[in-house]
């Protein structure tokens, strides 16, 4: 008698112990949390000035000079000295984070005016990606005119972006030296004065104006 209470228990026990399959399966919380694959909602639309103008700079002719390119896809061009940054956080009514940055103008060759305080929206993806300025730093920029969300930045990248030294003169890195090299004013030189520089805007807006 004893000895059968004692197996009944033992097959009891071994019943209440054993996983049962469906609960195992639902405990999984690979199953049960899989978030959503939702892409950032931060990141904006690419930009079709952007978009563009790599297309068309891709597609170029060997050979083929690319500044009137750069100046017909910006929509300032200017001099200037970086007086101020200062990181904005998306809200309300910017929805991506932004860096401004404030230029002082000093020649202004497109959209700008000579001595004004210009401020300009950047997306913040960009700075993190290489795309800085320092206050005090001197450049001259291309720009793209502001897209949708306001936000801009120098045409192809580093393309429009040039450095001045302490003498006044516009800085051409070897990639510019290398799509700048049938220009009848820039070609084949790596430092230039600021009004040859201009004189190669005017000329390049003027084959823009030709159909």
């Amino acid at each position: 008698m004893f000895g059968r209470s004692c197996v009944c228990l033992l097959a009891f026990s071994f019943l209440v112990l054993l996983p049962v399959h469906g609960q195992s399966e639902r405990a999984d919380p690979g199953r049960d949390f899989e978030l959503p694959n939702l892409p950032p909602a931060s990141v904006p639309a690419p930009d079709p000035f952007e978009t563009e103008f790599r297309r068309r700079w891709t597609i170029s002719p060997p050979g083929t000079s690319g500044f009137p390119q750069l100046a017909r896809a910006a929509g300032k061009i200017f001099s200037g000295t970086v007086t101020g940054i200062a990181r904005r956080p998306a809200s309300t009514g910017q929805s991506v984070e932004v860096v401004a940055v404030t230029f002082h103008v000093e020649q202004a060759l497109r959209g700008t005016t000579p001595g004004e305080d210009l401020t300009i929206s950047q997306w913040v993806g960009l700075w993190s990606s290489g795309q800085r300025y320092r206050v005090g730093e001197h450049v001259l920029l291309f720009l793209y005119p502001p897209s949708k969300l306001g936000l801009t930045s120098s045409v192809g990248g580093g393309m429009g972006r040039f450095a001045i030294d302490p003498r006044g003169r516009v800085l051409l890195s070897a990639q510019h030296i290398s799509a700048f090299r049938t220009d009848p004013v820039l070609g084949g030189r790596s430092r230039v004065r600021l009004s040859d520089f201009a004189w190669a805007v005017r000329r390049a807006s003027e084959e823009e104006s030709v159909p």
